[in-house]
């Protein structure tokens, strides 16, 4: 398949993952973020109640070493001990309590951060599996990992970094201002002049770095994807000897990752310095304007040192915000390509009557099916055909002619946009997805294991088979003979696509997953094309008892292997020219005639 096509799902565009797009809304991405917060509504309240408790005690904290210095006073030449002693107790217990509080505030938020990201991986995973089979087609496996893993991871930092510290920082704020209102007027006034500063600051910076993030992300995907295909075609790379080549793609890649990267992260950290910079001048100011007011006799020393600590207190909040803008919009990039998948296009549910296959006998009808991945360049056009069960079917043609869409449409990968597609009569859209599935067994071109032993991946046909059927489904495909030479036989690990094999060997266990699913209607595309003449005459004697009382549509290049086919179906550009056994279509010297006739330069052979 063209993966520059882009698909139809139900006859409609789905929208496609294209790297640089302009982002959804952000308001809708923290919105549907919230939903997820929701879950966990009451230890939230409990978190904020924990960090208004805290708040409150840390806003005390400057107005009582403001008393404090006033109590040596200096008018009497004499330190008042006594009332020193209470307020440094009091000091003493307000910081035990508030680093306890903000102890448990961080217990708190670990376990809502990891519960948050644990129901969205989940649901992101599921999300994975109610997608079309299209969807993977045109979507590279590496950028797919990148969203369940970093974005996911982003997602998760930023909420364990940035819940408590927003919650703290507006508890600050507000009592700090509440405190300075209360102590002096005229110096709150004072201290409100780096506010403007801040606010233009964090605008311009935090304006630039959503945008740096949101890039940052998308060439980590794209790193990611390039990882992933050079991994898993290793073997053709070396064996094309183009490592020099994949090398500087991958240096390319990682190079605008770094460029992206260092720009995000340099504009990123310009807002602390700038902002110690305008925090330090807003206390020359607290610091002069207070000690005019101090010679004049309108407030004493510890209201100028109380108010120090609570410009701190109020400016370090703002800084915090800033610098938490920074992290949200790493975290809200990350949440924006989660949500997008989130968003896609599902499989068609299950109509409300839909019914469970039972007894399929095997017939098969196309109705006047028509076909696209891009608007204006149909796969199919107007098929219609009709099998009797237990029929073979190949079907023949040239790369790109709708053979593997005809399957796809079939098996209800593909959803038909045009026409019906019955199986014994019943329209497949009527049959539970689930069991419509159940209906086949699959052979494919590109043979897949999964990590785990050769017992386990033949199981995978049948979950509740026993020991013997296993075995069985083995002997028939002749695999028994090579499994019974692996180190630990049916009990023999193999790696993730079973790599540790020959591409016979998988080809082979495959096909006995197919015989131990035991299915109706048995596809078979190019099933022995990757294995040796001795084994493929090996796997046809298997097929001939497989495909007994079976209807098989069989997908071969190589024309020997369908001559016995009960029906060949001849298509070009996604229509049907010619249909007939072998005998019929040499007979009739026509487009089949000349693909056999290709395929073997003695004419004399041809007949």
């Amino acid at each position: 398949m063209d993966s520059r096509r882009r698909p139809t799902v139900g006859g409609r565009h789905s929208r496609r993952l294209v790297p640089g797009e302009k982002p959804k809304d952000r308001k809708y991405t923290l919105n549907r973020l919230m939903d997820y917060f929701k879950e966990e509504k009451g230890k939230l309240i409990l978190v904020f109640i924990l960090v208004l408790v805290s708040g409150i005690l840390g806003i005390f904290i400057p107005f009582l070493i403001g008393k404090g210095i006033d109590a040596i006073y200096p008018g009497l030449g004499k330190v008042e001990f006594e009332r020193l002693k209470v307020i440094i107790s009091i000091l003493l217990i307000v910081y035990i309590l508030d680093n306890l509080f903000k102890l448990l505030q961080e217990y708190l938020v670990v376990g809502i951060s990891q519960r948050i990201v644990f129901n969205i991986r989940k649901e992101l995973f599921n999300k994975f599996q109610s997608l079309p089979i299209i969807f993977f087609d045109t979507t590279t496996h590496g950028e797919l990992m990148s969203r369940i893993t970093n974005d996911i991871d982003n997602i998760s930092n930023t909420i364990s970094q940035s819940t408590v510290q927003l919650m703290s920082s507006i508890v600050n704020i507000i009592g700090s201002l509440i405190m300075m209102l209360y102590l002096s007027i005229p110096m709150t006034i004072a201290s409100m002049v780096t506010i403007p500063l801040v606010y233009l600051l964090t605008k311009t910076i935090t304006k630039r770095t959503r945008v740096l993030f949101r890039e940052q992300q998308e060439s980590l995907g794209k790193l990611n994807s390039h990882i992933e295909e050079t991994i898993g075609g290793i073997s053709v790379v070396k064996a094309f000897g183009k490592e020099e080549k994949v090398i500087e793609e991958f240096i390319t890649e990682n190079n605008t990752l770094r460029d992206v990267g260092f720009k995000a992260q340099i504009w990123s950290g310009f807002l602390m310095p700038i902002m110690n910079v305008i925090n330090n001048f807003g206390f020359g100011v607290i610091a002069v304007f207070g000690g005019i007011l101090a010679v004049k006799g309108k407030i004493t020393v510890g209201i100028i040192s109380s108010f120090i600590f609570y410009s701190k207190q109020f400016t370090r909040p703002l800084m915090e915000v800033a610098a938490t803008f920074n992290t949200l919009q790493s975290g809200i990039a990350g949440a924006e390509r989660v949500i997008e998948i989130l968003d896609e296009e599902e499989e068609r549910k299950d109509l409300d009557n839909a019914i469970k296959s039972k007894d399929v006998k095997g017939e098969v009808e196309f109705k006047n099916v028509s076909f696209e991945y891009k608007i204006g360049e149909p796969v199919l056009k107007d098929v219609s055909f009709k099998i009797e069960p237990g029929t073979n079917i190949a079907l023949v043609g040239p790369t790109g002619a709708g053979k593997t869409t005809i399957v796809n449409l079939l098996t209800g990968f593909y959803e038909v946009e045009i026409g019906e597609i019955l199986i014994d009569g019943i329209n497949i859209k009527d049959y539970k997805k689930d069991s419509l599935r159940n209906i086949f067994g699959m052979v494919l071109q590109d043979t897949y294991l999964f990590s785990g032993t050769v017992r386990e991946n033949i199981k995978y046909g049948k979950l509740d088979a026993t020991n013997e059927e296993i075995m069985q489904a083995a002997q028939m495909s002749r695999a028994e003979d090579f499994i019974k030479k692996l180190p630990e036989g049916y009990e023999t690990i193999l790696t993730e696509g079973g790599t540790n094999l020959s591409q016979g060997e998988r080809q082979l266990l495959a096909i006995s997953r197919a015989i131990l699913a035991d299915p109706s209607i048995l596809i078979l595309d190019e099933a022995t094309s990757s294995v040796d003449t001795r084994t493929e005459f090996k796997i046809q004697e298997a097929m001939v008892n497989l495909m007994k009382n079976r209807t098989t549509f069989i997908i071969a290049h190589r024309l020997s292997t369908i001559r016995d086919a009960d029906i060949i179906m001849v298509i070009d550009k996604g229509e049907i020219i010619e249909s007939g056994n072998h005998e019929e279509l040499i007979n009739k010297k026509g487009h089949y005639y000349e693909l056999y006739r290709s395929q073997f330069l003695n004419i004399g052979e041809v007949g």
